[in-house]
Protein backbone atom coordinates (compact mmCIF):
# COMPACT_ATOMS: atom_id res chain seq x y z
CA UNK A 1 0.00 0.00 0.00
CA UNK A 2 1.16 3.41 -1.23
CA UNK A 3 0.55 6.39 0.59
CA UNK A 4 -2.27 8.28 -0.63
CA UNK A 5 -2.13 5.19 -3.34
CA UNK A 6 -4.17 1.78 -4.26
CA UNK A 7 -4.21 -1.17 -2.30
CA UNK A 8 -2.76 -4.44 -3.82
CA UNK A 9 -3.30 -7.74 -2.53
CA UNK A 10 -1.31 -10.05 -3.55
CA UNK A 11 -1.64 -13.89 -3.04
CA UNK A 12 1.47 -16.01 -2.47
CA UNK A 13 2.45 -19.22 -2.63
CA UNK A 14 4.01 -18.99 0.90
CA UNK A 15 5.37 -16.15 3.24
CA UNK A 16 8.97 -17.65 2.90
CA UNK A 17 12.02 -14.83 2.57
CA UNK A 18 12.31 -15.32 -0.82
CA UNK A 19 8.54 -15.41 -1.88
CA UNK A 20 8.39 -11.72 0.24
CA UNK A 21 11.95 -10.41 -1.60
CA UNK A 22 10.17 -11.21 -5.08
CA UNK A 23 6.98 -9.38 -4.30
CA UNK A 24 8.49 -6.56 -2.47
CA UNK A 25 11.22 -6.09 -5.93
CA UNK A 26 8.39 -6.60 -7.93
CA UNK A 27 6.23 -3.55 -6.66
CA UNK A 28 8.67 -1.11 -4.42
CA UNK A 29 10.43 0.86 -6.91
CA UNK A 30 14.13 2.06 -6.65
CA UNK A 31 13.41 5.85 -5.60
CA UNK A 32 10.91 5.11 -2.71
CA UNK A 33 11.65 7.27 0.50
CA UNK A 34 10.55 4.79 3.46
CA UNK A 35 9.28 1.68 3.83
CA UNK A 36 7.27 0.57 7.03
CA UNK A 37 6.53 -2.36 8.05
CA UNK A 38 5.10 -3.99 11.26
CA UNK A 39 7.88 -5.90 13.71
CA UNK A 40 7.89 -9.04 12.08
CA UNK A 41 11.35 -10.70 11.45
CA UNK A 42 11.05 -11.67 7.84
CA UNK A 43 11.64 -7.86 6.53
CA UNK A 44 15.25 -7.74 7.24
CA UNK A 45 15.61 -11.39 4.85
CA UNK A 46 13.05 -10.24 2.74
CA UNK A 47 14.25 -6.70 2.06
CA UNK A 48 17.03 -6.29 -0.13
CA UNK A 49 20.45 -4.12 0.90
CA UNK A 50 19.37 -0.43 -0.18
CA UNK A 51 15.82 -1.36 1.09
CA UNK A 52 16.67 -2.20 4.39
CA UNK A 53 18.17 1.49 4.51
CA UNK A 54 14.73 2.97 4.00
CA UNK A 55 13.19 0.53 6.55
CA UNK A 56 10.99 1.68 9.41
CA UNK A 57 9.42 -0.16 11.67
CA UNK A 58 6.26 0.46 14.12
CA UNK A 59 6.33 -1.68 17.29
CA UNK A 60 3.22 -2.58 17.96
CA UNK A 61 4.06 -4.21 21.60
CA UNK A 62 4.66 -0.46 22.38
CA UNK A 63 3.08 1.92 19.96
CA UNK A 64 1.03 2.25 16.93
CA UNK A 65 2.31 5.38 15.44
CA UNK A 66 5.52 7.08 15.65
CA UNK A 67 4.93 10.47 13.34
CA UNK A 68 4.70 9.32 9.98
CA UNK A 69 5.45 5.66 11.09
CA UNK A 70 2.38 3.51 10.73
CA UNK A 71 0.65 0.90 9.25
CA UNK A 72 -2.76 1.88 9.79
CA UNK A 73 -3.98 1.89 6.53
CA UNK A 74 -2.72 -2.07 5.70
CA UNK A 75 -3.99 -3.16 8.96
CA UNK A 76 -7.00 -1.90 7.96
CA UNK A 77 -7.25 -3.11 4.29
CA UNK A 78 -6.04 -6.21 6.25
CA UNK A 79 -9.04 -5.71 8.96
CA UNK A 80 -11.88 -5.49 6.26
CA UNK A 81 -10.45 -8.44 4.17
CA UNK A 82 -11.25 -10.40 7.71
CA UNK A 83 -14.47 -9.06 8.05
CA UNK A 84 -15.52 -10.31 4.68
CA UNK A 85 -14.31 -13.82 5.27
CA UNK A 86 -15.96 -13.87 8.88
CA UNK A 87 -19.10 -12.11 7.79
CA UNK A 88 -19.30 -12.08 4.18
CA UNK A 89 -18.48 -15.47 3.08
CA UNK A 90 -17.96 -17.66 5.62
CA UNK A 91 -15.54 -19.44 4.07
CA UNK A 92 -13.31 -18.83 1.44
CA UNK A 93 -11.23 -21.46 -0.93
CA UNK A 94 -7.13 -21.48 -1.83
CA UNK A 95 -8.42 -22.09 -5.32
CA UNK A 96 -10.51 -18.94 -5.64
CA UNK A 97 -8.29 -16.77 -3.20
CA UNK A 98 -7.13 -14.36 -5.66
CA UNK A 99 -10.49 -13.63 -7.29
CA UNK A 100 -11.52 -12.88 -3.15
CA UNK A 101 -8.44 -10.41 -3.14
CA UNK A 102 -9.08 -8.76 -6.45
CA UNK A 103 -12.92 -7.60 -5.27
CA UNK A 104 -11.20 -6.52 -1.72
CA UNK A 105 -8.74 -4.37 -3.41
CA UNK A 106 -11.57 -3.32 -5.98
CA UNK A 107 -13.52 -2.00 -2.58
CA UNK A 108 -10.73 -0.88 -0.64
CA UNK A 109 -9.70 1.21 -3.59
CA UNK A 110 -13.04 2.82 -3.81
CA UNK A 111 -14.18 2.98 -0.42
CA UNK A 112 -14.30 6.88 -0.58
CA UNK A 113 -15.89 7.27 -3.69
CA UNK A 114 -19.36 8.96 -3.44
CA UNK A 115 -20.53 7.15 -6.58
CA UNK A 116 -19.63 3.63 -5.79
CA UNK A 117 -22.79 2.30 -6.87
CA UNK A 118 -22.53 4.04 -10.30
CA UNK A 119 -18.63 2.73 -10.75
CA UNK A 120 -19.82 -0.35 -9.88
CA UNK A 121 -22.05 -0.74 -11.80
CA UNK A 122 -20.25 0.95 -14.76
CA UNK A 123 -17.79 -1.96 -14.25
CA UNK A 124 -20.14 -4.75 -14.41
CA UNK A 125 -20.76 -3.61 -17.94
CA UNK A 126 -18.00 -3.14 -19.63
CA UNK A 127 -15.93 -6.17 -17.89
CA UNK A 128 -15.62 -9.38 -19.70
CA UNK A 129 -18.27 -12.18 -19.72
CA UNK A 130 -17.29 -14.38 -16.62
CA UNK A 131 -18.90 -17.60 -17.65
CA UNK A 132 -20.17 -19.93 -15.40
CA UNK A 133 -17.82 -22.95 -16.98
CA UNK A 134 -14.82 -19.99 -16.21
CA UNK A 135 -15.58 -19.11 -13.05
CA UNK A 136 -15.47 -22.49 -12.03
CA UNK A 137 -12.47 -23.65 -13.82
Amino acid sequence: MQRGGQLRLIHAADAKARTVREILGDHISEDVEVIVTDESTIYPFALDKGQRAKHKTIQHKTEYVSGLVHTNTAESAFSLLKRGIMGTWHKISAKHLPAYLDEMTFRFNRRKNANLFLDTLRHMITAPVLTFEKLTA
